[in-house]
């Protein structure tokens, strides 16, 4: 009976999502309070009119204030006494903002999720288990066991600064060593791919140094050039916001005296993944090797609006003009090259033709079959940008590819961070490096050896 009653008692705050208008001065109600705490302390005084009275007409047809006097007494019953709150945060999923905080309990942390418009009107109200804290040990420089010097990766009269990461013992022994060359995901990333607190590139740079392993990581050219990152003669396209530069990263490396110009490698994250096997191909065998992390293995507008649909469910709004807009543009998409295509339909993430024509003649299952180097495909688990169904074709389009390895990481998300359940974009904005064993097992793949074991 009591875990049937914590069950139920989880499930209404889990799956009850409330929408509704903030009275004008809501925020001034209970002196300086804010509108995240007024609603925090309703909850925590037991007040279910104030809180019923915020919700809209259609969630006060489906509950009453009752739902919500009780509710707080009812948590501590279920996870022991009350302890702390931690500080308010605040983060975006589809343009809204989501302001969060974690309540402590004896035996449990659950985590206060409230939304706001922008006009400062709470849509959404949640409770559900905070996420497990940070295990993966910081990742760190070690000027005993590596250096590190600024170069510049060069494609015409474009010029990007970056970073190149060497073992101790290529720099003092005069030892040629691996070298890596990290190409981004897709927007306008720095050199470490930073996320919110997070430099996923510069971890693997760093852990992959003790292994023996250089590497080269760089702004990329939507970074540093904007909108005027294309050359005259060109449009934008997968090729001038990736490959081009990418083939440049490596030409640098191969001509470095501290890197063996026989064992570069790249290693694509998301988008970077993705191109990947046009990269390894345009380098006419110039690399050792391709490693995709979390690489898209289906049509971009596909998984556009699968990640779309996934976030418009966490933000309780499954139905909405923005979410219907897209999808008219990806099925527009889908008729590119037909009598069907519609050019007054805008584009999905405002991109240019071009860059959807490039997309639709892209084929990289079929660029990856043709592909004869080692490849190594690293997938996080609780991804839900790239998913296991991109490991699963991926698996399919390496079958006869006896050099090819796959892992997939049950704990790890898009950006290798470690926690439990199908991950959220909060978690980015929380300090969790990428583990150890990411960098040992590219590492290993490096050295040649079976790292699925």
């Amino acid at each position: 009976m009591r875990h049937d009653r914590k069950r139920r008692f989880l499930f209404l705050f889990l799956c009850i999502i409330m929408y509704g208008t903030l009275p004008p001065a809501f925020a001034q109600s209970a002196g300086e309070w804010t509108k995240e705490e007024h609603i925090y302390h309703c909850l925590l005084n037991g007040q279910g009119d104030s809180i019923y009275a915020a919700l809209n007409e259609e969630a006060q047809r489906q509950l009453s204030s009752a739902v919500f006097n009780d509710s707080f007494r009812q948590l501590e019953t279920q996870f022991g006494p009350f302890q702390q709150a931690d500080v308010w945060k605040r983060d975006y999923i589809q343009g809204m903002e989501f302001s969060y905080r974690d309540m402590r309990f004896e035996r449990y942390t659950l985590r206060l999720l409230l939304g706001f418009d922008a006009d400062g009107k709470l849509h959404t109200l949640r409770l559900a288990p905070a996420p497990d804290p940070a295990t993966a040990t910081a990742a760190t420089f070690d000027k005993e066991r590596m250096v590190e010097r600024d170069i510049e990766v060069v494609t015409g009269c474009f010029r990007m600064p970056g970073t190149l990461t060497l073992p101790l013992q290529a720099v003092e022994a005069g030892r040629r060593v691996p070298c890596v060359v990290m190409v981004h995901g897709s927007g306008p990333n720095d050199r470490d791919e930073s996320v919110g607190p997070n430099k996923p590139f510069r971890d693997l740079a760093w852990r992959l140094a003790r292994h023996g392993v250089a590497s080269i990581r760089y702004d990329k050219r939507t970074k540093v050039y904007g909108a005027a990152c294309v050359p005259p003669d060109r449009q934008l396209d997968m090729d001038v916001e990736t490959c081009d530069d990418a083939l440049s990263a490596i030409r640098l490396a191969r001509t470095l005296p501290e890197v063996a110009p026989d064992s570069v490698f790249v290693l694509g994250h998301s988008q970077g993944g993705m191109m990947a096997p046009r990269i390894a191909k345009r380098t006419k065998s110039e690399v050792a090797g391709i490693v995709v992390v979390a690489g898209l293995a289906r049509p971009m507008e596909d998984a556009l609006l699968e990640q779309a649909e996934y976030l418009a469910s966490l933000s309780g709004q499954p139905h909405s003009p923005q979410l219907d807009g897209l999808k008219k543009q990806v099925e527009n998409v889908k008729q590119l090259g037909t009598s069907g295509f519609c050019d007054t339909i805008p584009l999905p993430l405002g991109l240019p033709l071009s860059y959807w024509k490039y997309l639709k003649d892209y084929h990289q299952q079929q660029e990856m079959s043709a592909l004869s180097c080692p490849v190594l495909v690293l997938q996080g688990e609780r991804d839900y940008q790239v998913t296991m169904q991109d490991y699963g074709l991926w698996l399919m389009a390496l079958l006869g590819n006896p050099r090819a390895q796959l892992k997939s990481y049950p704990d790890l998300n898009h950006i290798l961070q470690e926690g439990k359940g199908k991950s959220t974009p909060m978690e980015y904005g929380e300090a969790r490096p990428v583990p150890t064993y990411v960098a040992e097992d590219v590492a290993g793949f490096i050295r040649g050896k079976d790292i699925r074991r």
